[in-house]
């Protein structure tokens, strides 16, 4: 054992991504489980297949990987290739007590491992109607997997993701098959391995092509969504996470379009818009007569989807009583109208849920079902904020702004022009693509009153995005400007601190250019040089004549700052001091 670790060591020192050192944590487990396999009481009539890591810290999926016995390294998991994850019960038993798992697939038989106390509790999960009996293990027999064994990847106080290795073994079923010295093994080289898992990049995801659904895709985001494009062709639940306006709903399409279930129906229930006593019957409908105010039929959400894909957002928005009901419907697949006396229905449904809330913390406040929350976060994938995938903004505001221009039924083209990218790339989007997709719309309103009404060539400039920009935070609090001011200052001394440590420094003089900025910002709003300083408080500037020369000077100095930034190209406000001197 020495040795081998040893050898994993080294190899997860030589790894530079996290598939890499996935391929080194893989190779040694699989053969050591091989090699027990051969040496026990099921010698010769059994096989290890494959293993697989998965890596999911926090609230989504970040890595996933499988290696077959024999092969030379693991590969990611792609879509139109086999895939399996363990179930909902085995990863909350890894998750919350951070031990090993063994399940006898074919009769669904899920045993928990303590080090060395053994086997401590069993829990079955067998019968026609439970999730893990019916479904997981068919298709984990399919791929001839007998047998599965589950371990944590362990850092201090946190478990981010797990290992699973599969077996092939008729004559061990019923009978012991993963013994505690070899789980034990397992877990010892799975603990090496967890930091480096942690801490290495992802490998770049192969170029996905664009689609009406999915119009642009970001580097940030492409590791997600192309672990999205395996999680849609599978039949668990999808948990998809992150702030609102995040673009949840449209991932979720997307992952509908991909899915086994593509060609049938799509529906969608946000529970912000359903009160608390009304939720059960929205998901499972009722009868006429049901309730006082049932004057009418309702289907379902459930019945609607039938056959094809049920989106619940807002998931956290569900009341403990609805909470149950789901629960019920997942393990089960069945559910009853409210007011039907005629027996249950079955729910032929692929569910994905929506949330913008901590679930866990939920959980622990005693809001949401713990059980409820382990069977919905079997494939979670969180979105980022529109913040942390800057590189997109421009693209989704040429995509936003095409699709306004055609809905007004408008000829010619419309276009964003670099300098108008730039603010928005610069502004921050607390609402997510929804803020983003305002404030296009409210810019081209600008943009099309300041051409009087016409369509035929419309460019949105940096003036139509930043006064659209402005009207923003009306009905809620706002910054002050002294705190806006500050964010700008801590952003120029982050900057100072990161050319520190490269042994550089960054002049104090070249803060003076936020008078310029002030100066330009100011210009470009009113539309003229003149009408910024009388703004400001400088008319005297332009009575004497001296406004032109004051200008470039100011402008000169943001330039300045701009370089010193290492940014290219034109300086933000350079069009206005040519404006008026060409």
């Amino acid at each position: 054992m020495q040795e081998l670790l040893a050898a994993l060591c080294a190899s997860l020192l030589a790894a530079r991504t996290f598939e890499g050192a996935a391929g080194a944590t893989l190779a040694p487990m699989l053969g050591r489980a091989a090699e027990a396999l051969g040496a026990g009481r099921h010698a010769g009539r059994g096989r290890i297949l494959r293993g697989m890591v998965h890596l999911r810290p926090g609230d989504g999926y970040r890595g996933l990987v499988v290696m077959e016995v024999g092969a030379a390294a693991a590969r990611p998991i792609e879509a139109g290739t086999p895939a399996h994850l363990p179930s909902a019960s085995a990863w909350r038993w890894v998750a919350t007590y951070g031990c090993a798992v063994t399940i006898d697939v074919t009769l669904g038989k899920v045993e928990p491992h303590l080090g060395e106390g053994g086997v401590v509790v069993r829990e079955k999960l067998a019968g026609p109607d439970v999730t893990f009996g019916r479904e997981s293990a068919a298709r984990l027999l399919e791929r001839a997997a007998t047998h599965l064994a589950v371990v944590p990847l362990r850092l201090p106080g946190s478990v981010i993701g797990m290992i699973s290795l599969e077996a092939d073994c008729q004559a061990a079923i019923g009978r012991p098959f993963w013994g505690p010295e070899m789980l034990g093994a397992l877990q010892l080289l799975a603990d090496v391995a967890a930091p480096h898992l942690a801490a290495l990049p992802m490998a770049p995801p192969p170029a996905a092509p664009a689609d009406e659904l999915l119009p642009v895709l970001g580097a940030k985001m492409a590791g997600l969504v192309q672990m999205a494009r395996v999680f849609a062709e599978q039949e668990e639940t999808i948990l998809l996470g992150g702030p609102t306006g995040a673009g949840k709903s449209r991932i979720a399409r997307w992952c509908h379009a991909r899915s086994r279930r593509k060609g049938k129906r799509f529906e969608a229930l946000d529970l912000m818009t359903v009160p608390d006593e009304l939720q059960m019957g929205e998901l499972f409908g009722w009868k006429k007569g049901a309730f006082s105010g049932a004057v009418t039929e309702n289907p379902g959400a459930v019945a609607r989807a039938d056959g094809g894909t049920l989106f619940i957002d807002e998931i956290d928005k569900l009341s403990l009583k609805a909470q149950a009901g789901l629960l019920q419907v997942l393990e089960e697949r069945r559910y009853r109208a409210l007011g039907d006396g005629s027996g249950e229905r079955r729910a032929d449904v692929r569910f994905l849920v929506g949330t913008n809330a901590d679930l866990g913390a939920a959980v622990l406040a005693g809001k949401f079902r713990e059980d409820l929350y382990y069977r919905i976060n079997v494939l979670p994938v969180k979105l980022l904020p529109l913040d942390e995938r800057a590189d997109e903004i421009p693209q989704w505001a040429h995509y936003m702004l095409q699709r306004r221009h055609a809905e007004s039924a408008a000829e010619g083209r419309a276009r964003v022009a670099p300098l108008a990218e730039r603010a928005l790339v610069a502004a921050r989007w607390p609402g997510n693509l929804r803020q983003l997709d305002n404030i296009i719309r409210r810019a081209y309103a600008l943009a099309l009153v300041e051409h009087g009404g016409a369509t035929s060539e419309i460019t949105l400039e940096a003036r139509h995005v930043e006064r659209a920009l402005g009207y923003e935070g009306g009905g809620g609090a706002k910054d002050s400007a002294f705190a806006s001011i500050r964010r700008a200052a801590e952003a120029v001394v982050d900057e100072a601190e990161r050319r520190e440590a490269a042994g550089e420094v960054l002049d104090l003089d070249l803060a003076e250019a936020f008078r310029g900025v002030v100066l330009g910002t100011a210009a470009r709003r009113k539309g003229s040089k003149e009408a910024a300083f009388r703004l400001l408080g400088k008319a005297g500037v332009v009575q004497n004549r001296n406004h032109q020369k004051a200008f470039r000077r100011e402008i000169e100095k943001v330039n300045a700052l701009v370089r010193a930034l290492g940014q290219d190209g034109a300086g933000p406000f350079d069009d206005l001091v040519e404006k008026d001197e060409t």
